[in-house]
């Protein structure tokens, strides 16, 4: 439970704690897609399906995701700064016996463990959200969150990496660094002002464990949830995908596809910082409108399948041929991972002003869909391209999802203008 403010934190203490969570998100988040560059290398040596392959890279996300409602309650409870640095060092150890792994089950096994680095995500949200009050926890929450940027760092360091040491020497290294960055983190960092004023006999103690998920029940909040499964689920699923798709598609090697991969995901993380700073100036709702408009338009564009078609003419048959080609495709994966960004820091800005006793729970439910779609898609991509034989078939599935997640948006919002009319509570809805 996230109890009010006993005493307001200074602002070098904010600023430490809002610097130093998203530094370690980052790390985190660099472990935890660490298979979107070393599974490609794996599927060779083991010559796993496309299947396998999805279910390898997704493995890391399911437990990222699982855990996150767990720890976004135990750091309302016990502290961030506990809490994450547990959760760094118990996935730096899990990364290390990654790199000793001999068969698929072996790194299926490993994989859970290094997926508890995507836990951190929950944690920081409720650490950093006690050192900022409503009116800039937006802004807070959405610098914090460029630490997706991590991904990025995967992509244009491992592949190097891979090539001049083998996909082990990645795993080991990445495992060294997390090491670093929880002891780091735990000397440089303090207790969030709630933990301290509890310490102190100046706040309650925490309710009931299960009186923290009574939130969980309004449909609001898993409305909520479906739109962090797109702008968050499917960008760690196009983060993790990019690469095996643009070597497949476009025939580049590995060292290419992992830096227009890395390329994606920067500016689909560092805009975050913007869409939190926009979602307090202009509100929340605004920026989702905008950001699934144009997220149904660009997944359209991208699910179009390459084919050459015949069209009865005035003069004869006229023959067409239609392609999404790699300068093209490129420009329009940046301009939709532009957009999620926008959307991942509007939809947490929603999550302290409508549930600002229960940040980690809420925020812990939401984070794990979201994170459940990086883990369920790039296993729906791999089975797409199975059965359709289509590898545009990832982009009609994603359209599908922004599509359903516009619409329920759209009506939950009008109902709730209908009932605001009417002098009736809508916070349920």
């Amino acid at each position: 439970m996230t109890a009010p403010h006993q005493a307001a934190p200074g602002k070098d203490e904010a600023t430490r704690a809002l610097a130093m969570s998203t530094i370690a998100f980052t790390i985190c988040f660099a472990v935890w897609t660490i298979f979107s560059i070393i599974a490609v290398r794996i599927k060779d040596e083991l010559g796993l399906t496309e299947t396998e392959f999805g279910l390898l890279v997704g493995t890391p996300i399911l437990t990222g995701s699982l855990v996150r409602v767990a720890l976004g309650v135990w750091t309302d409870r016990y502290g961030g700064r506990l809490v994450y640095t547990a959760t760094m060092l118990a996935a730096a150890i899990a990364t290390f016996l990654l790199a000793f792994a001999q068969t698929y089950q072996q790194m299926l096994a490993a994989a859970l463990g290094v997926g508890l680095a995507g836990g951190a995500f929950a944690v920081g949200v409720a650490y950093v959200a006690r050192f900022y009050p409503a009116e800039r926890q937006g802004t807070a929450l959405g610098i914090f969150g460029v630490g997706n940027v991590g991904a990025a760092v995967t992509k244009f360091v491992a592949p190097f990496i891979l090539i001049a040491w083998g996909w082990q020497a990645v795993a080991l290294i990445w495992a060294a660094v997390l090491v670093v960055m929880a002891l780091v983190f735990w000397f440089t960092t303090e207790d969030d002002p709630v933990i301290k004023a509890r310490r102190a006999g100046l706040a309650p103690a925490p309710k009931g464990f299960w009186s923290e998920f009574a939130p969980l029940k309004n449909v609001q909040v898993w409305r909520f949830a479906l739109y962090y499964f797109f702008v968050f689920g499917a960008f760690v699923a196009l983060a993790l995908w990019l690469p095996r798709y643009l070597i497949g598609v476009y025939g580049f090697d590995i060292k290419t596809a992992g830096i227009v991969g890395a390329a994606y995901s920067i500016p689909a993380s560092i805009f975050r910082a913007y869409g939190g700073a926009l979602s307090d100036r202009i509100g929340a709702r605004a920026v989702m409108y905008r950001t699934f408009a144009v997220s149904a338009l660009a997944t359209l564009v991208l699910s179009l399948p390459t084919g050459d078609y015949v069209l009865r003419g005035i003069n004869g048959p006229v023959a067409l041929h239609v392609e999404v080609g790699p300068v093209l495709f490129i420009a329009v994966a940046f301009v939709l991972g532009f957009v999620m960004s926008l959307g991942k820091a509007a939809v947490y800005k929603h999550i302290p002003v409508y549930y600002p006793q229960n940040v980690g729970a809420v925020g812990g439910l939401v984070g794990m869909i979201g994170g459940l779609g990086g883990f369920v898609l790039p296993i729906a991509f791999g089975a797409l391209n199975d059965l359709t034989g289509l590898w545009s078939s990832c982009f009609m599935l994603l359209f599908a999802i922004v599509a359903v997640s516009f619409v329920w948006m759209h009506v939950a919002i009008r109902r709730m203008e209908r009932r605001a009319a009417g002098g009736l509570s809508y916070a349920a809805q």
